[in-house]
């Protein structure tokens, strides 16, 4: 079960580390795709970041249906 979905929209908006927790997940959009966090448990969207030729590990990859899924499940859903 996810607590908190994160997405984060900018490179220069991600939370700090500290207010994550294990049951949380972040989700970088659009331009975040260009930073990856140093925590565990982040995704990038798969369109935004073949959209930007950023080359991220397939096992951090979400399409928008994934995304959806998650978003669905969480209790709740922060945009930064």
């Amino acid at each position: 079960m996810v607590d908190t979905v994160y997405l984060i929209k900018k490179p220069a908006d991600f939370p700090i580390a500290t207010l994550i927790s294990d049951n949380d997940v972040l989700i970088l959009i659009q331009d975040a795709v260009l930073r990856q966090p140093s925590i565990d448990n982040w995704y990038a969207c798969k369109e935004d970041a073949v959209a930007r030729a950023i080359k991220i590990p397939e096992s951090r990859l979400l399409d928008y249906d994934d995304i959806l899924n998650l978003i669905e499940k969480a209790n709740k859903v922060v945009v930064w």
